[in-house]
């Protein structure tokens, strides 16, 4: 690990560096050195190309300038060293990755075609060729530095995970769903969803991501044990009220 790296970075985020978002910059005309949001964008995008081809650890900031098109100088403006640019790129990967993925469970209507709706956003999502390659990014680089790989899990997943497991208990508040662990049950409908696809794409024995037609399948399969195992009475009859018994 290089010297900088040693550093604690944990509150010296790329932001810091730059007093602020770029979009935060009052003045007009050219913005002053490290506040560019174009000449930022420029960095982290020569950075996401190296990183993806060349992992984080063979990957330098000669690699990065060279990828970027800018200087040593302006580099080092922005970000103090690779790890600090690493992390901006995972934090920005991270957004896209998680960003409108829980939408789906606040449209309300029927339970049923709602498991099956975030089932199918979130193996689309998860399944991506980018999603993927950034998955693999943060998984090579989490030993090197694990606090990297822990927060962006939990700035991530963790939070979906709770995003999730708020709406299965409104659920069973409803009286549609009998769960005793409400952790362990969101953990359940997010790996049925992605059965079949999540490894097979990581370990790339899948190089295609899957079909429109395979990820509906297989969520509608989620939602079907998922609810033969969680719904209750009230769901059974409430589904047949409306003229569409379920599996349960």
């Amino acid at each position: 690990m290089t010297a900088d790296s040693g550093k604690d970075h944990t509150d010296k985020t790329p932001k810091d560096r730059a007093g602020g978002p770029a979009s935060e910059w009052p003045g007009r005309g050219r913005p002053p050195a490290g506040h560019d949001p174009a000449k930022r964008k420029q960095i982290i995008e020569g950075a996401r190309r190296v990183f993806m081809n060349m992992g984080f650890d063979a990957a330098s900031m000669n690699d990065i300038t060279r990828e970027a098109g800018v200087s040593k100088g302006t580099i080092y403006v922005y970000f103090a060293n690779k790890e600090e640019l690493f992390e901006a790129l995972i934090e920005e990967e991270r957004g896209s990755i998680f960003k409108n993925l829980y939408e789906s469970l606040e449209q309300g209507g029927d339970l049923r075609e709602t498991l099956v709706r975030f089932g199918i956003g979130l193996s689309v999502k998860i399944t991506s060729a980018k999603v993927v390659l950034a998955q693999r990014t943060v998984i090579g680089a989490s030993e090197r530095i694990p606090e990297l790989g822990r927060r962006f899990y939990e700035r991530g997943p963790k939070r979906g995970h709770e995003r999730f497991m708020q709406f299965l208990q409104g659920a069973v508040e409803q009286g549609l769903l009998d769960i005793a662990d409400i952790d362990l049950a969101a953990y359940q409908f997010t790996e049925l969803a992605l059965a079949g696809f999540f490894r097979q794409c990581m370990f790339a024995y899948r190089t295609e991501t899957p079909k429109p037609a395979e990820i509906e399948y297989v969520a509608r399969s989620a939602a079907d044990v998922f609810l033969k195992a969680y719904g209750t009475e009230r769901l059974r009859e409430s589904e047949k009220a409306v003229g569409k018994p379920g599996r349960i």
